[in-house]
């Protein structure tokens, strides 16, 4: 027999074809490739590369233009970046996403700098509501005025006459209420104060219109209840927002059950554009309901997570607050609230461990971490667990002694950059210069060998997460004040600022297989930036525009459209 005949015998025996290896590798085309961009994967095998293809809502290749045009197709949209950035899709690890829908409807006071400038706007939205109709507001800040007391409600309440009025501190741990509000929740000078709130009170004792943390409840319950569609487009608002600043995720710290409705019904309808990590709420009747459930992973095509429980150890620092271990060197008489008992965060932290959810705790005084601290280190003992990722949020303020505990119990700081910059003014004022030490001390937990994920906790803070990222790397506000950073020696770096609002959130939600990074095979979940924020200097990183959002390779948000 020939050789040439044996040749064709044996290919047809072994299943060979006379293709060459290159024809038989072939993939199939991409619905989306990228090229000629500066892009940033956050993935250490392939860090840096100028194209990335997506096929199916999930990243296909990244590498170079020359190999990413190999996947072109008749149906393939091609973006050519023409030298813009891209990185893998923003995360906020810590953002109350319905919040900010309520935020976005209420009277935003945020920019004001005296509380006769709060009263005059409050007046102007009063005369455009039927009487008897609640007016609320947010984003007041009294270190901000040049009496930094509390208010007092009788100016409020002067212009405000027959609505119920009220404002939530920029912090939501404290509001003011007017006559009408206080008269309409029963409140008077023999309403006791509730367990970890307090009412501000005159020297004779009735109250000055302004409660704090638990006392809040007190108002906040005959608040009306919005309907069900009006709890639908303020979500959909939210959504909105956010994409527009670049996020494609984040995590929601305790919401109840109601607003977890909404998120899953808009999610199960395709309308949901985030993928939204939802903690549920400190209430022991939806505790209940998702522990009979279990843990709810990856819904509706990735887009909702329900596995994790949110509680509450203190209050905040700016309303004096935060659960410190010494007190408040501008109010000596005063070491914070605890809103939850040690034990309540014990009991529920262990009975988590023991139905598979992860707990993440509101500590931001150093006695707030602690007890949060202790209270997982008693759960783990009781329920020894592997992976558990239990996490504290805010961080803020931690005694020297118990910065390598969170490496140590596996805990993640989660933590939110742009309240440094927000609290730097006056928190030396709250805590004495030695304590300021402890107090967002990202390096000092770094150091440690932990990570951590970053986040803005709108709508305390704004929505655009590059404030966060420049916050981590420079440690100055929005001015580039003060020159060299706030103790610069806690900063971040730039890849570790990147890390810290996508991969590392991504983590901290146990989602670090399927997105954070922009790696074959992970969601394509990514923003286009017409600046390059790893680069640029320090004081242009908040010039920065998203050009576009892209969630699973699918476009959520494109400026100018």
């Amino acid at each position: 027999m020939p050789l040439s005949a044996v040749c064709i015998a044996l290919c047809a025996v072994l299943g060979l074809s006379s293709a060459t290896p290159a024809q038989r590798a072939t993939p199939a085309p991409a619905d989306l490739i990228v090229t000629n961009a500066r892009i940033y994967t956050v993935d250490d095998g392939h860090p840096f590369v100028s194209a990335l293809a997506v096929r199916d809502g999930k990243v296909a290749f990244i590498g170079s233009v020359r190999e990413a045009s190999l996947l072109r197709g008749p149906n393939t949209r091609v973006i050519d970046a023409t030298g813009r950035t891209v990185i893998p899709g923003m995360v906020d690890a810590h953002a109350h996403l319905f919040g900010l829908g309520e935020f976005l409807r209420s009277i935003d006071l945020t920019d004001t700098r005296s509380f006769d400038e709060i009263v005059s706007r409050v007046g102007a939205r009063v005369k455009e509501a039927t009487a008897g109709r609640w007016v609320i507001g947010r984003g007041w800040d009294q270190n901000k005025w040049g009496n930094t007391r509390f208010p007092t409600h009788e100016a409020l309440s002067a212009v405000s006459p027959n609505n119920p009025v009220v404002l939530e501190r920029i912090d939501g741990h404290a509001l003011l209420a007017n006559g009408s509000a206080m008269r309409a929740a029963g409140v008077t000078a023999g309403t006791k104060d509730p367990a970890g709130g307090r009412i501000e009170r005159e020297a004779s004792g009735a109250p000055t219109g302004v409660f704090v943390d638990n006392a809040m409840e007190i108002i906040d319950r005959v608040i009306p209840p919005m309907s069900h569609d009006e709890m639908t487009s303020t979500a959909l608002a939210a959504v909105k927002e956010s994409n527009s600043w670049g996020l494609t995720g984040l995590h929601d710290p305790g919401e109840p059950r109601a607003v977890l409705d909404v998120f899953e019904e808009l999610a199960k309808a395709g309308t949901f554009t985030l993928r939204v990590y939802a903690m549920i709420s400190d209430d022991s009747a939806a505790i209940e309901h998702y522990f009979q459930r279990g843990p709810q992973n990856a819904l509706y095509d990735s887009h909702l997570w329900i596995r994790a429980i949110k509680l509450y150890a203190d209050g905040a620092l700016g309303s004096r607050g935060a659960a410190l271990l010494d007190p408040y060197t501008d109010d000596p008489k005063n070491s914070g609230l605890l809103k939850s008992t040690p034990e309540h965060l014990r009991d529920v932290s262990t009975r988590a461990l023991q139905h598979g959810f992860q707990v993440a705790t509101h500590a931001i005084g150093d006695r707030g971490n602690r007890i949060a601290l202790d209270a997982y280190e008693a759960a783990l003992k009781a329920v020894p667990t592997v992976d558990h990722r239990f996490r504290i949020e805010h961080v803020q303020v931690l005694d020297h002694a118990d910065i390598p505990r969170f490496a140590q119990l596996g805990v993640i700081p989660s933590m939110q950059a742009v309240h440094q910059t927000s609290d730097m003014y006056w928190a030396a004022n709250r805590l004495g210069y030695a304590r300021t030490f402890g107090a967002y001390a990202w390096r000092s937990l770094l150091n440690t060998g932990v990570i951590i994920p970053n986040g803005s906790d709108f709508p305390v803070e704004r929505v655009n997460p590059l404030f966060s990222f420049h916050a981590a790397v420079s440690r100055q506000d929005d001015d580039n004040w003060p020159p060299g950073g706030w103790f610069p020696e806690q900063k971040m770096t730039r890849e570790e600022a990147l890390k810290a609002m996508t991969i590392w959130p991504a983590y901290a939600a146990f989602q670090e297989q399927t997105m954070g990074s922009l790696t074959v095979g992970k969601l394509a979940d990514f923003v286009i930036l017409d600046r390059d924020i790893m680069t640029i200097p320090d004081s242009e990183i908040l010039g920065t525009n998203v050009l576009a959002t892209y969630i699973g390779g699918r476009v959520v948000f494109e400026r100018g459209h």
